[in-house]
């Protein structure tokens, strides 16, 4: 259970990276875009290879996919309906000029979206054979556009240099929890139960990505994205091939 914790962890961290590289040295609007559409490609790969057909070879059945994919969509579509009416709804935009929601409302959504990876990466180790290279490349690279975009924010409504690291730390350890727990609640689970919480996963990582990332990123990058989204996808399928060769 420590070594998912530390994978979670470690995935996580580029949450940090991500804030701390804005702070340095803000980032333009048009290459933050390019940045998110990036991860946006590298997260749809995952789900496809590592979570999806991961859940297919796992459960042997279509129907716990399919609740999984609905439960994942709803979950998160409900939980970031109800941060946004706390006042969250503008967590995720780069271009904040107030305070973009309360605190609670600004983490509560930033947990919603990480929890769900982290919990993957957990699950990856029940194989026996060490975390998915792929599933962490994934989940490292994707958070990173995404808090380079919520912390350009951040600096934009005021909030300070500490409030915004702290939250990110607070963030990744988190994160390291939820892995540990994917791998500890799950580790005597059925079959049939992995698949449904890979592909709840999926669900709830797809439902983000057309949500929140990949609007955002058209808005900033404009038609370039769309070649970035597959420049993305094609890098993460490729890491999924080189560890399964």
């Amino acid at each position: 259970m420590s070594e998912a914790f530390v994978w979670g962890v470690f995935g996580a961290s580029s949450l940090l990276f991500g804030g701390l590289i804005v702070m340095w040295r803000p980032v333009g609007q048009g290459a933050l875009g390019l940045i998110m559409a990036f991860g946006a490609g590298v997260l749809i790969s995952a789900v496809a290879y590592e979570l999806v057909a991961e859940a297919l070879e796992t459960g042997g059945e279509y129907w716990p996919i399919a609740l999984g994919l609905g439960a994942g969509g709803l979950t998160f579509f409900a939980g970031d309906w109800y941060i946004d009416r706390l006042g969250g709804e503008n967590r995720k935009s780069s271009d904040q000029e107030s305070d973009g929601g309360s605190a609670l409302a600004l983490t509560l959504g930033i947990i919603l979206d990480g929890i769900p990876e982290s919990i993957t990466l957990g699950l990856t180790l029940l194989t026996g054979e060490g975390v998915s290279v792929a599933m962490l490349a994934a989940v490292f690279l994707s958070n990173l556009p995404e808090s380079m975009a919520a912390t350009t924010g951040f600096v934009k409504s005021g909030r300070s240099p500490r409030w915004i690291i702290g939250l990110w730390v607070a963030i990744v350890v988190i994160c390291g929890f939820a892995s540990a727990a994917g791998y500890a609640l799950l580790d005597t689970a059925s079959d049939t139960a992995i698949a449904f919480v890979l592909a709840f996963a999926g669900g709830a990582v797809l439902t983000m990505l057309a949500d929140t990332m990949m609007p955002e990123a058209y808005k900033y990058g404009g038609k370039q994205v769309g070649l970035m989204t597959t420049f993305g996808f094609a890098v993460a399928a490729a890491i999924v091939a080189m560890e399964r060769a």
